[in-house]
């Protein structure tokens, strides 16, 4: 039987502010340093921007498939609803479970440090304390969002306005640079010597593609405070993946115009060099302000979004009820903001978080292909729900299943440790549950 529903939520996002969370989530640091990882594993232009393409095209057939569950169940919570809708009560509570402790607040405190690293190269004079720059960008951002949806989303929306507006303006500054030739894109074909062999490559290119879409499915989780949810949830997960993969694309080819691939030694001297290329002495700087952006634009789309999940699991009773407590005066989930707030500042303060989360990717994508995996069974048991129908479907969906299979496994394979962690604390879930649902 389902429990009462939680508190009516005023649906004040539009498909803009949808898909500018799907847009702004998703483009963080990586489009800076993923290109030079493709480059320098592929060693070849043509397989680089192929690894986009098709990993954007599978990405695409994902969000077809969440942008149908979002229009089955338009509800604050996302991949944990749709999870519980197919799958049941157990499997969610462990999505739920391994995201409050670990993945939310590890994601949150990666990328606050990663945009500590990039400001001190703004302001030399923080060199040495990025922890605590890392901290007070985590409080500025999670205040921020305490301040409600509307003021935050609108703050976000100029975020992700001015990220877009700069990615066009690096894509358009290096293809017009003196110093850029398309020569650095031939032999297209031809790789470079001295590379991986091809499957190995591949290998590497294939997940450091998907690692720069990953979270677009997050938006999810602010489902039940979206208008007209049925036409404008998949509008917004198909639109802002097909956005993502044009810049990805777009940016790949700015960057091979003006280094060659041969110099894609590291991704961080890569972009130092695209950086001096465009605007000379000062380009990195103007770089780093950017990533800067991007990133700040990331992590508060997070610390809005990763909230409205462990409400919806306080409102099934598998969490504290405190945390299901809206502020009056804002309406925003202040307890739950304010909690991950507290775990991402013990991440940062306790030291290097980098393999926490690498304990906690596989067992992510294997809840995310479960959850898409799930339209299957919906579909089942109830065919005409749903103002939205994926294209293309089962097709679709069973390619992005499959997508992530590879994924996970190709994980597994480089890093067993970190994926038997992973199953590991999921695993403590199974002890969690039943205490937490008898509380």
């Amino acid at each position: 039987m389902e429990p009462p529903a939680g508190p009516a939520r005023p649906r004040s996002l539009g498909l803009w502010s949808a898909t500018a969370l799907v847009f702004g989530h998703t483009i963080g640091v990586g489009i800076f340093l993923t290109p030079a990882e493709l480059i320098g594993a592929v060693g070849s232009p043509a397989l680089t921007l192929a690894l986009w393409l098709g990993c954007g095209a599978l990405v695409l057939a994902g969000a077809f498939s969440f942008g149908e569950l979002a229009s089955r169940f338009p509800e604050t919570g996302g991949v944990y609803v749709f999870l519980r809708k197919a799958w049941g009560d157990r499997v969610a509570f462990l999505y739920g479970w391994q995201s409050l402790l670990v993945t939310d607040p590890g994601l949150t405190a990666a990328l606050a440090a990663g945009l500590a690293q990039y400001l001190v190269v703004l302001l030399p004079g923080a060199a040495g304390a990025e922890r605590w720059v890392a901290l007070v960008t985590i409080w500025i951002l999670t205040l921020a969002n305490l301040a409600g949806l509307r003021l935050s989303a609108r703050v976000f929306n100029a975020l992700t306005a001015f990220k877009v507006l700069a990615l066009v303006g690096i894509m358009v500054g290096a293809l017009t640079a003196t110093g850029g030739s398309w020569s650095h894109l031939t032999p297209f074909l031809a790789r470079r010597p001295g590379g991986p062999p091809i499957g190995e490559a591949l290998g590497l290119g294939l997940v450091g593609a998907f690692f720069s879409f990953a979270g677009f499915w997050e938006m999810s989780r602010v489902a039940g405070e979206v208008r007209d949810p049925g036409r404008v949830l998949p509008r917004a997960f198909a639109i802002g993946v097909a956005a993502v993969t044009l810049v990805y694309l777009g940016t790949t080819v700015a960057f091979l115009y003006l280094v060659p691939a041969t110099e894609a030694i590291t991704a961080a001297a890569f972009a130092r060099s695209v950086g001096q290329a465009i605007l000379g002495q000062g380009g990195p700087a103007a770089l780093a302000l950017v990533v800067v952006i991007s990133v700040m634009a990331s992590t508060m789309a997070l610390l809005l979004m990763a909230p409205r999940l462990y409400l919806a699991m306080s409102e099934r009773g598998v969490f504290p009820a405190g945390l299901a407590r809206l502020s009056p005066g804002t309406g925003a989930p202040a307890r739950a903001t304010l909690l991950l707030g507290v775990l991402a500042s013990g991440y940062v303060l306790t030291g290097s978080f980098q393999q926490i989360v690498a304990y906690f990717m596989a067992t992510t994508l294997v809840f995310i292909g479960l959850a898409a995996a799930g339209l299957v069974v919906l579909r089942r048991r109830d065919p005409g729900a749903g103002a939205f129908r994926a294209p293309g479907y089962p097709v679709t969906t069973g390619l992005f299943v499959s997508l992530l299979a590879v994924i996970v496994v190709l994980i597994v394979v480089a890093r067993p440790l970190p994926a038997l962690g992973g199953i590991a604390v999921v695993s403590l879930g199974l002890v969690g549950y039943p205490i937490l649902t008898r509380a």
